[in-house]
């Protein structure tokens, strides 16, 4: 993974978030689990595009701005005229824990793979180095966008493209439905080159027992490379079947969990594109991680990161 001028494609949903502060007023952001990585792969120098369709309205000016800002690509943003971003709000509890509502069921992000400009987007995963998506990513479509996004993805490998995939299992995204999304899942894992799960999410949705036999599961695709990220411990790093425990360098209380996850697969990457080993990667991977979780919102000041 060390071609690095052929450019990294993000493929998903970013959403207007609200987030209630201290003094009980909304805040508005922006963010959305594959976009969140994109950011922090551009904050890291690599090439990062962001795939996904938005509307015409103002918020929607806002997040092709702020992509923009961050030097994320924004030219594979498609623009669906009368239509706007999906929305999510974020209660916070007095212990930190937060509860997301949803209104995205009619964002235009959902239909990104049957609007009548899909193969602009087919066509630069054709040509992309590496393609990073979630599970979140597949709940957004239909069977037939998924079908359309997949077979895409297969050829992008066949051209040298590699493929990183973050379960990130989300069951309200799949309206409970576990049959489908395992169903989706396991055609997406036929096709992953890098898998970066949280133990959690597959415990949930597949009943994994430990770290290790979510590795297991994923070998049986042949997915050659597998970091399992599982919170404040040690995350499982395994390629080519050598296994490593890489501690978190520190346990932070966090003020806000949110892009954790993402922010830690955009270090990981960005360090495995520079050609650092696994073990190293994800050791970058949670100091990034540990850094964003210590401030509020999915994608922390630029002038807090620039202190590291």
């Amino acid at each position: 993974m060390t071609e690095k001028q052929r450019r990294v494609i993000s493929v998903g949903e970013v959403m207007i978030e609200l987030s209630r502060g201290q003094d009980g007023r909304y805040g508005l952001a922006y963010g959305g689990d594959t976009f969140n990585t994109a950011v922090y792969l551009a904050r890291a120098g690599v090439p990062a595009v962001y795939a996904t369709a938005l509307g015409d309205d103002p918020y929607s000016d806002s997040i092709a701005a702020l992509a923009g800002a961050e030097g994320v690509g924004t030219d594979l943003m498609m623009r669906v005229p009368g239509r706007m971003p999906g929305l999510y709000l974020i209660e916070t509890d007095p212990g930190g824990e937060r509860r997301f509502h949803y209104w995205r069921d009619t964002s235009p992000a959902r239909e990104l793979f049957e609007l009548a400009q899909w193969n602009v987007i087919a066509d630069a995963l054709l040509n992309a180095g590496l393609i990073y998506f979630s599970g979140v990513t597949l709940s957004l479509y239909s069977n037939s966008g998924i079908g359309r996004f997949l077979a895409v993805v297969e050829l992008a490998r066949q051209n040298g493209a590699k493929v990183a995939f973050d379960g990130n299992f989300r069951p309200r995204g799949w309206k409970g439905d576990l049959n489908r999304a395992r169903t989706v899942f396991v055609e997406a894992l036929k096709r992953v080159d890098v898998a970066l799960p949280t133990f959690d999410d597959e415990a949930l949705l597949w009943g994994d027992a430990s770290p290790e036999a979510t590795v297991a599961r994923l070998q049986a695709f042949g997915i050659g490379e597998i970091a399992v990220k599982n919170g404040p411990n040690n995350a499982l790093v395994v390629t080519q079947g050598k296994s490593e425990l890489v501690p978190v360098p520190e346990v932070v209380t966090p003020v806000d969990t949110t892009a954790a996850g993402d922010s830690f697969n955009a270090a990981y990457l960005a360090a495995r594109l520079s050609g650092e080993a696994p073990a190293v990667a994800a050791a970058t991977a949670h100091r990034l991680a540990s850094e964003v979780i210590r401030h509020r919102g999915a994608i922390m000041p630029r002038a807090a990161m620039a202190m590291h």
